[in-house]
């Protein structure tokens, strides 16, 4: 009979863990194992359905590497690269420059010693008729200004200008030192455009009043609007009046400065000369010009008191 009290009951322990069962044994695959291939050399990689799955891993966008976004060409010029190209621009322009100036240099750098002495000649006689205008107006000024004589000093410098502009525009003789011209072509035609330099030339040399004379007699004073144009038969017409050679130039002004003026190289009296024509001059103390234009009467313009 089994006495009262609690019931124990006894169970065996569990067995030991075999060695096979706590460390799996690993088989080795018959298939290939799976080797990682670059996207960009094979594509996109294709796992073997035979062999272990591979995690795929996304593809890096622009985004996760810190790829700045597309800009457009026109904004990539900053500030800096604009001040460049400003002072590239500069710096090209500066260059031009200083090539010409050069240039001109080497032109006076070439020339004789007598012809440079030529030009500082000139250039020392225009200095000092630069001065003696500045000096003129000044004194018109102060007698301008003077109060009571102002208003015969204006009279007086109104018909002063009155003058000067009546031998401008040929409609006044004029009388005065200056030279004698004398272009003889020698059977040779002068071009009308080398009576035009030969002008340009004396005006250039502060020649103030000229006329010239045609072999034929006719004469025609030379003021601002005058015209050379080339004739039949070598000869050449003036302000619509025909000459024919040799000719003669009459100009009233600096005798040995306009006479230095023409004899520099390159000028008119050396291509006449090439020409196979003949270029005389001849200083004089008193040159008369005697011809004179109509005025021309306005057509709008009228005086007023």
């Amino acid at each position: 009979m089994a006495a009262d009290g609690p019931t124990v009951r006894l169970t065996a322990p569990p067995p030991p863990p075999s060695p096979a069962a706590a460390e799996p044994v690993l088989e080795p695959s018959t298939s290939a194992p799976a080797v990682a291939v670059p996207e960009e050399a094979s594509g996109p990689h294709v796992p073997d359905p035979d062999g272990p799955a591979l995690p795929t891993v996304p593809a890096a966008s622009s985004e996760s590497v810190g790829e700045a976004p597309a800009v457009a060409p026109w904004r990539r010029l900053s500030s800096a690269g604009a001040l460049i190209w400003v002072l590239l621009a500069l710096f090209g322009f500066t260059l031009v420059v200083q090539l010409r100036s050069n240039d001109a240099d080497s032109g006076l750098a070439s020339a004789r010693q007598e012809d440079l002495v030529r030009i500082l000649s000139d250039l020392e006689a225009r200095d000092q008729r630069l001065q003696q205008e500045i000096s003129g107006l000044e004194e018109s000024q102060r007698q301008l200004t003077s109060g009571v004589a102002g208003r015969q000093a204006a009279l007086a410098e109104a018909e002063k200008r009155a003058g000067e502009l009546g031998l401008l525009s040929g409609t006044l003789p004029a009388r005065g030192p200056g030279l004698k011209i004398v272009i003889d072509p020698k059977g040779q035609p002068i071009k009308a455009s080398a009576i035009l330099n030969a002008v340009q030339e004396l005006r250039g040399a502060q020649g103030e009043v000229m006329e010239l004379v045609g072999g034929n007699g006719v004469t025609v004073r030379i003021v601002a609007s005058s015209y050379f144009v080339d004739a039949a038969g070598g000869e050449i017409i003036v302000d619509g009046k025909q000459l024919s050679g040799p000719y003669t130039l009459w100009v009233i002004g600096v005798p040995s400065t306009m006479q230095t003026a023409l004899q520099i190289p390159g000028g008119v009296v050396e291509s006449v000369h090439q020409g196979g024509g003949n270029v005389t001059m001849e200083q004089r103390a008193a040159v008369d010009v005697t011809a004179v234009r109509q005025p021309a009467s306005l057509q709008y313009a009228r005086p007023v008191s």
